[in-house]
This record gives structure tokens, C-alpha cells and sequence, in this order.
């Protein structure tokens, strides 16, 4: 035997539960039942959340802190300037084994390396020396070639330039430019 299903409590018009609107036999709203919230358990729940964001800036300006306190990254070797074809490409990872950048040869004597990471979500990105840009292909963005800025698709900022110096016939990474 199936009982009848009760009320817990009155709406707020008064009406019983068949008389109201869809809605609200959908989603019954039991004033009788609804919690008050003190005031002083607001303000802890206010003073909790801005500590919380302030731990959040203070750890973001530690982390910037502690970049710079590594100072340059180091001098690092490439490739061989033979080893690149005009309009080639090759990825290496600098200034560490999680940072990948990929350098390309533009002409004879250009070549130009930027971080491999797509700006707007860290995609992968991808040259294609001959058309002059890098494409992103998790969401359709395009940076140029030969200065790093964005072309097409969400990505806002260029991507992080990387500095080189040729000696001796080998390219050297020796830093990286973060630009806005």
C-alpha cells in the first residue's frame, strides 16, 4: 500500500502544493524550513574568503620572487647551423627539460625560437615556415613567425621569445623575453 505524500510545510502564497504554479512543485521552497544565516557566521565566511585570496596573491608574488631569485637561465646549445634547413624548424626544451620551444630558420642567416606553448591554453604549437606562422590546433590560434605575436583565434599575449647567439656555427639559447 502506497501512502499519500504529505506536505513537510506550507508555501509562502498558502496554497496547497496542487493548486501551485509547476515550478514551484518542482522546486518546493519550505520557508518554514529555511536556515537564517547569523550574522556573525557572514562575517566569518567573508573573513575566510579574503584570507583565502590574499594567501592566493601573496603566493603568487613568491613564486615571482623566487623566479627571479634563479637569476639567467643558463647558456645552452641547440643545434649545428648545418643541421637546419632554410624554412626547417626543431623543437628543444629550455630553460629546463618542461619548457618546450621550437627554433626555426626564416633566411639564410635568420633563425628565431620561440616557447612552444600557446599563450591562450599551453597547446602544443606548431610552425609552418612556409606560410610564416605558428598554428595552435587545440583551438585555431595563430602567432607570426618572425615576431611571436598573435595573428588569429583567443590567444592575447606573444609567445615568449627566446634569445639566441650563433658562434662557431651553433646556435646558443642564452635567455628568454616574456612579453606582453
Amino acid at each position: 500500500m502506497v501512502k499519500p505524500r504529505v506536505e513537510s510545510s506550507t508555501p509562502p502564497n498558502g496554497e496547497p502544493l496542487e493548486k501551485q504554479p509547476k515550478w514551484r512543485r518542482d522546486f518546493p521552497i519550505d520557508t518554514a524550513q529555511d536556515e537564517y544565516v547569523a550574522r556573525r557566521d557572514f562575517v566569518k565566511f567573508l573573513t575566510l574568503t579574503s584570507a583565502a585570496f590574499v594567501i592566493g596573491q601573496i603566493s603568487i608574488g613568491a613564486q615571482n620572487l623566487i623566479r627571479r631569485a634563479k637569476g639567467k637561465p643558463p647558456i645552452t646549445s641547440v643545434a649545428k647551423v648545418a643541421d637546419i634547413p632554410l624554412g626547417g624548424a626543431i623543437s628543444f626544451n629550455y630553460p629546463d627539460h618542461h619548457e618546450p620551444c621550437v627554433l626555426v630558420r626564416t633566411v639564410e642567416n635568420q633563425f628565431l625560437a620561440y616557447g612552444q606553448k600557446c599563450t591562450h591554453l599551453s597547446c602544443a604549437v606548431l610552425p609552418d615556415v612556409e606560410k610564416g606562422v605558428f598554428l595552435c590546433p587545440c583551438h585555431h590560434g595563430i602567432f607570426d613567425v618572425s615576431s611571436g605575436r598573435p595573428l588569429a583565434g583567443p590567444p592575447r599575449r606573444p609567445l615568449p621569445k627566446i634569445t639566441l647567439r650563433i658562434e662557431s656555427g651553433t646556435i646558443y639559447a642564452t635567455g628568454v623575453e616574456l612579453r606582453t
